[in-house]
């Protein structure tokens, strides 16, 4: 059964983002990046909320089009919709019952890209199997926290830890839910 994995970037605070979308804090080059990019070309589908998708625009992405070329894309969202979407851009419902499946599905593990409200409505259903951070050396004190509002209780253990340049850390866990 394929696996989902959020592979995120976080300050020590546990925000993926600061207030107004601030970013700029994070380390953004070196080889901890280098690392990210190169481990994102191993995954060949993605799934994200509608936010997520939608801050892409910032970076480049045209709506509708994907974020990440080689991976088909499940944005969920009730809300979104695009006229003339790629071929490998699906908009779907929130519907736990199709992750599910799309885990049942052959391919590679699943990248859970950003979010921390759908990274949360995931953990609370306990559909998130590995946690990849990305720890990042500084304090944001607001802003987009790691799993949104959720307060799902669970353990987690050790699989990886590496450090890289700048302060950087990765750090794999896996989550076992209560």
């Amino acid at each position: 059964m394929r696996k989902i994995i959020y592979y995120v970037a976080t300050s020590i605070d546990g925000y993926i983002m600061g207030a107004d979308e601030n970013m700029g804090s994070f380390v953004g080059t070196g080889n901890g990046v280098e690392k990210y990019l190169a481990d994102l070309q191993k995954f060949d589908t993605v799934i994200m909320g509608r936010k997520t998708y939608e801050f892409g625009y910032k970076y480049g992405v045209v709506p509708g089009q994907p974020a990440y070329p080689h991976m088909q894309h499940y944005i969920f969202s009730n809300t979104l919709k695009f006229e003339n979407p790629h071929e490998k851009v699906i908009v779907k419902k929130p519907d736990l019952d199709f992750i599910k499946q799309l885990k049942k599905e052959n391919g590679t593990d699943i990248y859970l890209c950003g979010g921390g409200i759908f990274a949360g409505w995931l953990l609370d259903n306990g559909l998130i199997d590995i946690l990849k951070i990305k720890l990042n050396p500084l304090v944001l004190g607001s802003g987009v926290r790691l799993f949104g509002n959720s307060v799902r209780e669970y353990k987690s253990e050790l699989m990886r830890s590496e450090i890289f340049d700048g302060g950087l850390q990765m750090m794999e866990y896996t989550l076992q839910y209560y």
